[in-house]
């Protein structure tokens, strides 16, 4: 009887399959799935709300695909389904026994929610963090779910994406597979809050606004969505006033403690050390598949440094990254053809999903195929190309030095003394620079490759440039900045931008419905920021002496492009970008406790000359 059952299961699930309901709806998902929920124990005793959709087809068994988050597991009840499974379509329809996580803390499962939760090298038999409950979930999974083939591979994107490189550290056995996918890795160097230091105000609002709001008990209805009252972020902003005003005009109805963590620790001390997981990815076990996109304006630094910190530190299996032309979790939906007004000529998001990462997780958790992925995947943007590298940055790279050179030109070749010592400017915090030229609330995606014109005409932004290119220049890996500066105030920050000019008869889009003029446009390939009082170390502040020369080093993260014959380079720098980031007082002191009266002007001074020649240090393919 039961081989009967099994056969008649098998014939439904194929009768249904053969069916045109689409792997992306409720329909398909409630035909071919049924839905268990669990209320996992921890060691601890604290239970995680798990909701686990399991094959209708008994005939065969499936890994688990495991993702853990703190955005929900919605929707809740065995008798409501969701319209997507997995990461995406191919796996709905391949099969596989999918479970989702609601975080300790958050939405309906037990425990305190912590920010990043640090990990614990050391741990009693009672002691948790994220690793020892992404084991115990697995452990549990393996053991109680029916039909499982005793295989889990995890993925998640962002804050999810954590949580997959948390669970990778001490790993269960039964993880075979994991896919970080623009993981948060650290809060203070480079990813979401800080950049080297620096706040990243709109986002940091936007985000704690709405998710930041304290949980007392489990709940099925928790965040909110955030009404500006306005569609222009920067004006909103300029009339909050400072960092410090934001709790008092909108945070005291409905806390939201993070916030607070963020004012109270504005170096990097040992309450943001110990969110750093770049020193715990060691000795990871299972293959891993660590996925970003280019113009990720979130985690950018989050995925290349799980990638490189797994790899610096050894690994018993393979490490992977794959960077295509994305914004934050672009990759997920939609083709990636595009990002605002850059064209990518290809679907680069679908290749992805259908190339990469589906079969990845076909071979490690059901064995279909021999997964031959290089060891990088890198879409080559200019170019517009996908490349395989056995390693990253390729081995063929070379260094080479970008200098700023006087009037405005941009060189390979270092300055010499008939050129002039600098160029200057004034940085005014009440007239700070927009960080992109159009009106919007929060941090959007396309600023990562937003048009800079609107920049390169203010007087407080320093512009070089080099001549058309007479060939194709393409940089692969990380940028290292070497500015020689001075202020006439104590602090500032230093926003450097790499940006590809295109040629003036640049032909426009075909249809073209924002009317947008691509001749002369300048794409911002790469930007970055340091606040000039972390310039020696993060968690040491130093002032600096107003009008002496100081130098400024930091690291911008990779790049891939391809500056294509007649185009130029050129590369901004500015002290403001807001409100992107937070003005800057232009004097050392806690910055969060800034009052309006505070901000200053300050003079500021790009030195060129052959003993201070200020310069950005790339690696070129030959």
């Amino acid at each position: 009887m039961k081989v009967v059952l099994k056969v008649v299961t098998a014939l439904f699930f194929a009768s249904v399959s053969a069916s045109s309901l689409s792997a992306q709806s409720v329909e398909y998902i409630k035909a071919h799935y049924t839905k268990y929920e669990y209320r996992i124990p921890m060691r601890d005793g604290k239970r995680l709300f798990t909701a686990v959709y399991v094959p209708k087809d008994d005939s065969r068994r499936y890994p688990i695909l495991f993702k853990r988050t703190p955005y929900s597991v919605r929707p809740y009840g065995v008798d409501r389904y969701p319209s997507q499974l997995g990461p995406s379509e191919l796996f709905a329809r391949s099969g596989y026994i999918f479970a989702y996580q609601d975080v300790r803390g958050r939405w309906m499962s037990e425990g305190e929610f912590v920010h990043m939760r640090p990990h614990l090298e050391k741990k009693g038999p009672k002691d948790i963090d994220e690793s020892t409950d992404t084991y115990d979930t697995i452990d549990f999974l393996v053991k109680n779910v029916p039909n499982n083939n005793g295989k889990v591979g995890m993925w998640g994107i962002s804050y999810p994406g954590f949580y997959v490189a948390a669970g990778m550290i001490d790993a269960h056995p039964a993880l075979k597979a994991a896919s970080p996918q623009a993981p948060v890795i650290d809060w203070f160097t480079g990813d979401d809050w800080h950049h080297n230091g620096a706040f990243f105000l709109a986002h940091a609002f936007h985000f704690l606004s709405r998710h930041g709001i304290y949980r007392p008990k489990p709940t099925k209805k928790f965040g909110r969505t955030f009404d500006y009252g306005t569609p222009d972020g920067y004006e909103f902003f300029l009339r909050v006033g400072t960092a410090a005003d934001v709790k008092a005009r909108f945070f005291t109805d409905e806390p939201v403690p993070f916030w607070d963590k963020l004012m109270q620790h504005g170096t990097f001390d040992h309450f943001w050390q110990a969110r750093n997981l770049r020193p715990h990815l060691k000795n990871i076990k299972p293959p891993v598949l660590s996925v970003g996109g280019w113009f990720d304006a979130e985690n950018l630094f989050g995925v290349l440094a799980t990638f490189k910190s797994i790899e610096r530190q050894g690994f018993q299996s393979r490490n992977m990254i794959v960077m295509g032309p994305w914004h934050h979790g672009g990759w997920e939906s939609g083709d990636g053809a595009s990002l605002g007004h850059v064209s990518f000529n290809a679907k680069t998001a679908i290749f992805y999903r259908e190339k990469i990462e589906f079969p990845f997780f076909e071979s490690y958790l059901k064995g279909k195929g021999d997964y031959q992925g290089p060891k990088a995947w890198m879409f080559e943007t200019g170019t517009n190309q996908w490349r395989r590298y056995p390693t990253w940055p390729p081995k063929t790279a070379r260094k080479k030095a970008l200098y700023l050179r006087a009037n405005g030109s941009l060189s390979f070749t270092p300055p010499d003394e008939a050129e002039g010592e600098y160029d200057e400017y004034t940085s005014d915090p009440a007239k700070p620079v927009p960080y992109i030229g159009k009106p919007v609330v929060g941090m959007v995606p396309e600023y990562m490759v937003a048009d800079q014109r609107f920049a390169a005409s203010r007087p407080d932004v320093l512009v070089y440039q080099t001549e058309p290119l007479e060939e194709d220049i393409t940089l692969a890996g990380p940028i290292r900045v070497r500015l020689h500066v001075s202020t006439t105030g104590t602090d500032s920050d230093w926003i450097v931008k790499l940006i590809d000019v295109y040629p003036d008869d640049y032909p426009d889009p075909q249809p073209n419905p924002t009317e947008v003029r691509m001749g002369g446009f300048q794409q911002l390939v790469r930007g970055d920021v340091i606040r000039g009082k972390f310039r020696n170390s993060l968690e040491k502040p130093a002032p600096f002496t107003p009008g002496k020369p100081t130098q400024i080093t930091f690291d911008i993260p990779d790049v891939y492009h391809s500056f294509r014959r007649e185009h130029r380079i050129m590369v901004q720098i500015q002290s403001t970008w807001f409100p992107l980031v937070d003005r800057n007082p232009q004097k050392f002191m806690n910055i969060y406790q800034a009052k309006v009266g505070d901000f200053d002007k300050a003079v500021q001074r790009v030195y060129r000359s052959p003993t201070r020649s200020s310069r950005l240090e790339v690696f070129v393919l030959p």
